[in-house]
């Protein structure tokens, strides 16, 4: 065999090692019964903050303990721990991105928590910032 064809073998070798890595790694949006049946395992989970429910945050306790509910997108409520600082203005979010899994005593353990503010570029959030602006400056 030529040399050539040994490179060409082992480069393409290496590109599905590195794809299959890759798609391991890909992960799809599940919402809070999905990671009850697979505790342990990581899952990504869209939801809303219950707003009915208490938050617990205390920094001068543990600045590091966050809980809260959230609702899934099935409807589905749970209790969320982040071992983190509340992100500054949680109660704003319009939605909001859970990273983690689900412990054995059936609360979400989020590792990550991204959240989707109102946007000021949408018609709403512009008319907002108008008002906010035009209160400022008196």
């Amino acid at each position: 065999m030529k040399k050539t064809n040994i490179i060409i073998l082992v480069v393409i070798a290496v590109a599905v090692a590195v794809i299959f890595s890759l798609a391991g790694d890909f992960s799809t949006y599940e919402t809070f019964d999905t990671a009850i049946a697979k505790k342990g395992e990581e899952f990504h989970i869209i939801g809303v903050l219950d707003e009915q429910k208490p938050m617990t945050y205390n920094p001068e306790e543990n600045a590091n303990y966050f809980s809260f509910y959230m609702e899934d997108e099935s409807g589905n409520v749970n209790k969320v721990v982040y071992k983190g600082s509340k992100p500054r203005d949680f109660e704003k979010s319009e939605q909001i991105v859970l990273a983690g899994s689900m412990g054995e005593d059936g609360v979400f353990q989020c590792s990550h928590i991204l959240m989707k503010c109102p946007s000021k570029y949408t018609p709403e959030g512009k008319d907002l910032n108008r008002q906010l602006e035009a209160q400022a400056s008196l």
